[in-house]
């Protein structure tokens, strides 16, 4: 695979009563980033079209972390896919607060690292795109590499990395340009559990540091309410909202809040509307 094309798929995309507010939720601003609207999509087939989503509707607004979750074939990649202008919705509309199409950072649950670039060359590939000094992208490399915490692997090629880390190098890359949306597609679903779930911590972090707007296709109840500001679950294909639940559970959040009796209760509801 050429790097250009490489480039592009790296995305050049509390008991007794409620628990305390999301505080991000709380400084979010009112206008929204990006506003969708009775999104539909049909892709060709033998048997006049597969219709994947159907009237999807919502708003995202600036610094929101929103989960996607639904059965498989729901239509959440191709959502996704949408939102990064890489295929055309047949019908309905989706905005950007500023009108133009936004800078996208997009993950995959595939780290889709090129085997022959060490760490800091494959995070700095997007300014490489752009024709950013050599320098310059080195040192924006190196804040990435801290910031997903990768300090001492900047020399190292992909062989020797651990899917955690390689996810991260993607995550890092996907970041160095700074876009506006950072869209994520079940970046942790080829993980073990226990990485998946260091991984969610990990990702906490990141975006608490950051403040990106973010957008995450994801099959895993838990990873959405650890993560999530709201959950989207979608029906199935061709996939609508069924359900847009706020996730009211305070930030930052620790591993021991999966075991609240309110992280519990959004669980159910979800699991609910899931099956």
């Amino acid at each position: 695979m050429g790097e250009a094309i490489s480039c592009q798929l790296a995305g050049i995309a509390s008991p007794g009563g409620a628990p305390p507010r999301n505080d991000t939720n709380k400084t979010m601003s009112h206008t929204p980033i990006l506003t969708i609207r009775n999104l539909s999509t049909v892709f060709p087939d033998e048997n006049g079209g597969l219709r994947a989503l159907r009237d999807v509707t919502f708003d995202v607004h600036p610094r929101e972390f929103i989960c996607v979750l639904g059965p498989s074939g729901s239509g959440k990649t191709t959502l996704l896919r949408i939102l990064a202008g890489l295929i055309k919705p047949t019908s309905g509309s989706f905005k950007f607060g500023h009108g133009e199409q936004p800078s996208t950072g997009m993950v995959f649950q595939q780290a889709n690292l090129m085997p022959w670039r060490t760490v800091i060359e494959n995070i700095k590939l997007p300014l490489e795109v752009k024709n950013i000094n050599d320098a310059v992208a080195r040192a924006k490399a190196r804040e990435m590499i801290e910031l997903v915490g990768l300090q001492g692997f900047e020399d190292s090629l992909p062989r020797d990395l651990s899917g955690g880390m390689a996810q991260r190098v993607a995550i890092a890359r996907a970041l160095i340009h700074d876009p506006d949306l950072l869209l994520l597609d079940e970046p942790f679903g080829s993980l073990d559990a226990l990485t998946r779930e260091r991984m969610w911590t990990e990702l906490s972090r990141i975006w608490q540091a950051r403040q990106k707007t973010v957008i995450m296709v994801t099959h895993s109840i838990n990873e959405s309410l650890f993560l999530a500001d709201r959950v989207l679950v979608l029906t199935q294909r061709p996939g609508k909202i069924k359900m847009d639940v706020e996730v009211d559970l305070p930030r930052p959040r620790k591993d021991d809040i999966r075991y609240t009796p309110h992280f519990g209760k959004l669980a159910r509801k979800l699991r609910e509307a899931i099956e």
